[in-house]
């Protein structure tokens, strides 16, 4: 009985894992066809991205009949999930707009760092040294790519990229609580893309700006990459705890490299090819950690 339950642990989380790069790639769409979209408002931006995934989310519901699951106890839940995930999703968006975009990505890149320390505190899930060490590996690696700049701390607009960081750690925690209390990944994205869109529907409302048939298409586009993501990530951490799956979300980088080269012909530096090296050791690293981990445990 303890080595089928063992296995079902090591399926889940390998599936977790699994999640989490296919949300990398969805974000990292996203990403693209958020750039590709032009100058508009973060906020009219960030609506589109929600939208799409309520839409998504809500057909899910009807077709499979997924409901609340009755627990009062999980609203609260489910409110902080959407109250954090929203302000994450607004203070990036403020910071791509207002940094450099190397400087916006790597105060985003800081939510695994927020996932672990908040499971931690809120799951008591406790963090094993390697499994720090490889985050910590995958977090400098990412800095080689990224090369923040040495003004990155001296606009309030890294504070806000910071809070969007540490916003989207406690999302990824608290959709991790709701899975383990039994709340289906379709009604979390259902929840918090509602809540998102109705925050800023009263600012869009007054300053929409017009857009062209493209950048309605690359919106869209980004909403339908960035509904796969949410999902994607919700599934992610209903499988596993983030000290074990969070070193993944770093595979996010080496995908938008690879979009970046074949979309907009940018060719990454030695540095940035040192940089997947490190994150893809990391990652292979905590995968064969945690196995071993496993093994020992049967």
């Amino acid at each position: 009985m303890g080595f089928e339950r063992k296995h079902i642990e090591l399926k889940r989380k390998h599936r977790g894992i699994l999640c989490i790069i296919m949300a990398a790639f969805f974000f990292a769409l996203m990403s693209m066809f958020v750039r590709l979209a032009g100058e508009l408002p973060s906020v009219q931006k960030s609506f589109f991205r929600n939208l799409v995934a309520l839409i998504f989310a809500g057909i899910i519901l009807k077709k499979d009949g997924v409901k609340f699951s009755g627990k009062k106890e999980n609203i609260k839940f489910l409110f902080l999930r959407s109250v954090f995930g929203t302000i994450g999703i607004l203070a990036n968006f403020y910071a791509v707009d207002h940094l450099v975009l190397s400087d916006a990505s790597m105060l985003n890149k800081m939510s695994p760092f927020f996932a672990i320390i908040f499971s931690f505190f809120l799951l008591k899930e406790k963090v094993k040294i390697p499994q720090a060490v490889f985050v910590a590996g995958a977090f400098l690696g990412s800095l080689l790519i990224i090369k923040p700049t040495a003004g990155i701390l001296s606009s309030p607009a890294a504070l806000v990229g910071l809070l969007g960081g540490l916003a989207a750690g406690a999302a990824y925690t608290y959709v991790r609580i709701l899975g383990l209390k039994g709340e289906k990944g379709p009604f979390i994205v259902f929840v918090f893309s509602s809540f998102s869109c109705l925050c800023v529907l009263p600012w869009l409302l007054f300053h929409c700006e017009p857009m062209t048939g493209m950048q309605v298409l690359f919106l869209l586009l980004a909403g339908l990459s960035a509904a796969g993501g949410q999902f994607s990530v919700t599934a992610a951490y209903c499988y596993a705890p983030a000290r074990e799956i969070s070193v993944y979300d770093y595979s996010q980088i080496i995908f938008s490299a690879i979009l970046g080269f074949f979309v907009f012909g940018q060719i990454p530096d030695v540095y940035s090819i040192l940089g997947y090296g490190i994150i893809c050791t990391m990652a292979v690293l905590m995968f064969l950690y945690n196995n071993r981990k496993s093994a020992v445990k049967k």
